[in-house]
């Protein structure tokens, strides 16, 4: 059986390199009511015991209750993830990201987070959170940090400060129809060996995002691959760039057969044909443009 695609973190000063499935599990919209909480646990689960072993969710989502979830999820199976968390741009200071850390582990029922993201820039200076992200590490509270919805110039500025170039992900909004971060944001997160986590990568939000899964073009080359258009949609965003692959996605599933669907997609590989034709019809951009955000 073929090994399951893998995105590999850099060593730290604290951490050993880590490999990742190239798929893991979003909780946007999971503990408020929409699904039976019941199901959103045992979807967690079930895509935990098929290789979705990476959970991301943030203090934001649900305002903690997904955090609530996950950790309901994770009672007696925490080894067997790796959690990511994020914190608000208005709790990034000093003191308050601890404060801030610790609600999001009180509510996860851990004692730490594999990874904890800078929900999107604020005003809090980038060199307070990076203290703050320093202490929590030092303390055993997160094994890395890193940012999400930075653009090129934002991660530039990261990067130049004291300890920011320990930046160990940044995770934005990528799918076929929203590939603004191909032209400068992904060639200078590769340069620098910094992953790359896609949220929304079934086009739930973003440019062009209107009917792509119906899009005669990915209806056309997901039935001739045998697959459905949102697993063309999830195996595109996770393809391999020159032999190596540095995307995560982060789909959300609430129902177990869509869970397994997802899971699927870490064994399909597009052909060259297949990523030609998408190529044409939905073309990587030529300039830069604005960083899409949700």
């Amino acid at each position: 059986m073929p090994t399951p695609p893998c995105v590999r973190l850099a060593a730290t000063d604290h951490e050993p390199a880590r490999d990742l499935p190239a798929i893991g599990q979003g909780t946007w919209y999971l503990g408020e009511g929409l699904a039976p909480r019941r199901d959103e646990v045992r979807a967690l689960q079930h895509g935990l015991a098929h290789g979705l072993t990476l959970i991301d969710t943030a203090e934001m989502y649900g305002n903690g209750g997904a955090e609530e979830v996950v950790g309901e999820a994770l009672a007696g199976r925490r080894d067997a993830a790796f959690l990511v968390s994020k914190v608000y741009p208005w709790n990034a200071g000093r003191d308050s990201a601890i404060a801030a850390c610790e609600a999001s582990l009180r509510r996860l029922r851990t004692d730490h987070l594999d990874l904890y993201l800078l929900h999107w820039p604020g005003s809090v200076p980038l060199a307070e959170t990076l203290e703050a992200f320093e202490r929590l590490q030092e303390a055993g509270k997160i094994r890395r940090f890193g940012v999400s919805n930075f653009d090129v110039d934002e991660m530039a500025s990261l990067t130049a400060l004291p300890g920011g170039e320990a930046c160990a992900m940044n995770q934005v909004l990528y799918h076929l129809g929203s590939r603004g971060i191909e032209h400068s944001l992904l060639p200078w997160q590769r340069e620098r060996g910094i992953p790359t986590m896609a949220y929304c990568p079934l086009a739930q939000a973003g440019s062009l995002r209107s009917d792509l899964l119906g899009h005669p073009e990915v209806e056309g080359i997901a039935e001739a691959l045998g697959i459905t258009p949102t697993q063309l949609l999830l195996a595109w965003a996770i393809r391999p760039i020159d032999g190596a692959r540095d995307v995560i996605a982060i789909p959300k599933a609430t129902r177990l057969a869509h869970v397994e669907q997802n899971a699927a997609v870490l064994m399909v590989e597009l052909d060259a044909e297949s990523l030609a034709r998408l190529e044409a019809a939905f073309p990587s951009p030529r300039r830069k443009t604005p960083l899409d955000i949700v």
